[in-house]
């Protein structure tokens, strides 16, 4: 028998109402070009295809006019100031923006080919495809086992040898089982530290078998060597899955990123894409200035 933690009341909710405090810490970049990552994507298929994306809060235009193409199996890193929209265009990914009471969301945005905000489209469907991982830990107050079969367990699974196997697999992919399998079963997610506490949340993330997983600033209150490892397994897991992290580290998305968009806040105060390309082309050749500016460290 698993033994389990008693959850608090509410605790259940988190997986569809958590939502991302920001503290940003932006930091002029010293970049080179060996430091840049350079995979060749033109040969890729393309994941999301976002048009004509609008995103409203109540009467307010918080976002305008994005259009871009996320490509599979590939880290796309969206950078821009403090409040230009990037978090916000990330929970889209998923529908989380429908959570927001007065959010309201124009355009589309199709899942290879599949239209997200269709009307015969379920929401909590497009969140076991498309996972997320906060800015902070939010593991539940319950065992590590526990957290990782939450999900499979909310989609049906009964079955404990397949349990297992998900479990076991996940802790692997997020490079965790090493460090807690002698007491996985019984040691609640709470007592793990920040940097494993993040790895569990990544594991139960992939626990539902995502094709996408979105992160908002997943390092930003991690140690040096807690950050380290998340980057690492993200260039891991794109291997499998299309990664999609919104980061202030100019550093950090010159390091793991594939692609990367650059967004700003126009006169209208509303966020817009600049431009999206390589990463190694946004951080050494930018098409326009501005993004020159910004990854430069001129403006931020």
């Amino acid at each position: 028998m698993t033994a389990s933690i008693p959850i608090a009341p509410g605790a259940t909710d988190l997986i569809e109402e958590a939502l991302v405090v920001h503290q940003p810490s932006v930091e002029p970049p010293a970049l080179t070009t060996s430091a840049i990552g350079s995979r060749d994507l033109t040969s890729h298929d393309v994941t999301f295809t976002v048009r004509d994306l609008r995103v409203f809060y109540g009467e307010r235009l918080a976002v305008r006019d994005v259009n871009l193409d996320i490509r599979a199996n590939a880290v796309t890193a969206l950078i821009g100031p403090s409040g230009c929209g990037k978090s916000t265009i990330l929970r889209c990914f998923n529908r989380m923006n429908d959570l927001v009471p007065t959010a309201r969301v124009q355009g589309s945005i199709l899942l290879e080919g599949e239209d997200l905000y269709a009307s015969d489209v379920q929401p909590v469907e497009v969140r076991r495809r498309v996972g997320m991982v906060f800015q902070r830990a939010n593991p539940f107050p319950m065992s590590i086992y526990d957290n990782v079969a939450y999900g499979p367990r909310r989609h049906g699974e009964k079955n404990r040898q397949r349990l297992d196997e998900i479990v076991e697999t996940c802790l692997r992919r997020a490079a965790l089982w090493d460090e807690v399998k002698d007491d996985y079963r019984k040691k609640s997610g709470l007592s793990l530290s920040g940097g494993q506490q993040q790895r569990l949340c990544i594991a139960r993330t992939l626990a539902t078998d995502p094709k996408v997983v979105l992160m908002d600033e997943p390092a930003s209150a991690l140690d040096p060597i807690a950050t380290l490892k998340i980057e690492d397994l993200m260039a891991e897991l794109r291997e499998n899955y299309t990664i999609i992290i919104v980061t202030h580290n100019m550093q950090q998305a010159a390091r793991i990123s594939d692609q990367t968009a650059f967004f700003t806040m126009g006169d209208d105060r509303a966020g817009h894409l600049v431009e999206i390309g390589n990463t190694i082309d946004i951080f050494t050749s930018p098409n326009q200035r501005l993004t020159e500016d910004y990854v430069s460290g001129r403006f931020g």
